[in-house]
């Protein structure tokens, strides 16, 4: 196994050098990844959802940066085993998935050594046609190459009612925790 300065002075060279790896958008594997949220009641229960169906890219930008677009379909969320709750997110109480379909990230472009030691990863957050700069925390690396042999762990959490889903506030605490698990799909040889 490399280093992990080696693998980060290896992806920079990849990155600045190939002119193939210009603007090259590289996916998220949707069989390894897991894109998620958790809300609590008022009475301390924690609630988790899922996003089974969702899609994105890191875009590695002409200067080595990258760039994280992650589009997670509401119409399609669930909360496992409570199919009451499922319906409620769906709904136009939450989500409204009848007229916001889609819940987007995009972040502005960062270095990617901070995927590696963790992180703030700053970006627009788009929900229930709102769009807010938000900050996701990536946690510290698990491995050296991460989004290949490890998943990328973050976290970020947001206020509901700053995106209009205000509704059910005496039961429901105001703050979502979007907690994602990434895979990258086709593994570059190192």
């Amino acid at each position: 196994m490399f280093p992990r300065w080696r693998w980060l002075c290896g992806w920079a060279l990849l990155a600045c050098s190939a002119g193939a790896w210009a603007q090259q958008a590289l996916p998220f594997d949707p069989a390894q990844s897991r894109f998620g949220f958790e809300i609590r009641t008022r009475f301390g229960q924690r609630i988790e959802g899922l996003f089974p169906r969702f899609d994105g890219t890191i875009e590695v930008l002409p200067d080595g940066r990258h760039r994280v677009h992650l589009r997670m379909y509401t119409a399609q969320v669930e909360i496992p085993g409570r199919p009451r709750h499922t319906q409620w997110m769906r709904s136009e109480d939450f989500f409204d998935a009848a007229r916001f379909p889609l819940v987007e990230f995009l972040s502005e472009p960062y270095d990617p050594a901070t995927v590696v030691r963790g992180g703030d990863l700053v970006g627009t957050l788009t929900l229930r046609g709102v769009s807010r700069v938000e900050t996701l925390k990536l946690m510290p690396a698990e491995c050296d190459r991460p989004g290949y042999d490890c998943d990328v762990i973050s976290r970020g959490t947001v206020l509901r009612g700053r995106y209009g889903m205000d509704k059910w506030q005496v039961a429901v605490g105001d703050r979502v925790t979007f907690i994602l698990r990434a895979r990258l799909a086709d593994a570059p040889i190192p």
